[in-house]
């Protein structure tokens, strides 16, 4: 365990993506939440219109930091697969993580996730919402009513033993990160992927687990979730089930 605790504490070995839309009053505290607990890259891809979060991270100073703005709204899902084909350049990186911006990811369950990624030779590690002693704090019962229902008609359309399909929460290694941004991205640019991801690695034979997880609803600024986003998901998910025998 020495080992391992040395290992994640090493900043080359550890890379961060996280994607942004308008969130200026999240992405500080955030970052510095990260970094009180793991030290690390960290890579910000932000879909944002204007320069807002730019110009607080320039301000701050915070080092081993990298910012690409798309100019855009283009989805989640490409814009960490865009992030990962960044990373991925860095040689010595060899465990992937990715997370939302609006502090719903805990910091604090880092360094437990990613010593038991490790352990256990994983190549994709989910926090999961959806495990024994896991929790979901503060959403609203439409959400959580939502969340359920996506995940059991995911999880009976693809097939594969997980439980919580659509977290962003996740521990990726660098095999697994090299097949996502080679084979994903056939079914649209938004939280599809995160489905498509764990089917397509599933059937490339990768090593899939969950950990528990504490999901806190955003207390500042606003989900970018909506109607249309909820209907191209689950139109997503048919066409996943139609071509999930050519992954």
């Amino acid at each position: 365990m020495g080992f391992l605790k040395k290992k994640i504490l090493k900043m080359k070995t550890i890379g961060i993506v996280i994607p942004t839309y308008n969130e200026q009053e999240n992405i500080l505290r955030l970052i510095k939440g990260i970094r009180k607990y793991l030290n690390c890259v960290i890579l910000i891809v932000d879909d944002s219109n204007d320069a807002s979060i730019k110009k607080i991270l320039l301000k701050s100073r915070i080092r081993h930091l990298k910012y690409y703005n798309r100019g855009k709204k283009s989805g989640r899902g490409s814009a960490v697969i865009f992030g990962f084909k960044k990373l991925i350049k860095k040689k010595k990186i060899s465990c992937f993580i990715e997370m939302d911006a609006d502090l719903s990811h805990n910091p604090t369950e880092l360094k437990r996730n990613i010593t038991f990624f490790y352990k256990n030779s994983l190549d994709l590690l989910i926090g999961s919402r959806y495990l024994k002693d896991s929790k979901i704090i503060n959403w609203p019962l439409s959400r959580r009513i939502l969340s359920r229902l996506s995940n059991i008609l995911a999880r009976t359309l693809l097939g594969v033993p997980v439980k919580d399909y659509t977290n962003g929460y996740r521990f990726y290694s660098r095999e697994a990160i090299k097949t996502v941004i080679t084979k994903c991205n056939k079914t649209g640019g938004g939280f599809i992927i995160l489905s498509e991801i764990i089917l397509v690695l599933w059937g490339k034979g990768f090593k899939i687990s969950e950990i528990k997880s504490i999901f806190k609803n955003r207390i500042r600024g606003e989900s970018s979730v909506n109607l249309r986003l909820i209907f191209e998901s689950l139109a997503g998910l048919f066409k996943l089930f139609l071509l999930k025998k050519s992954f």
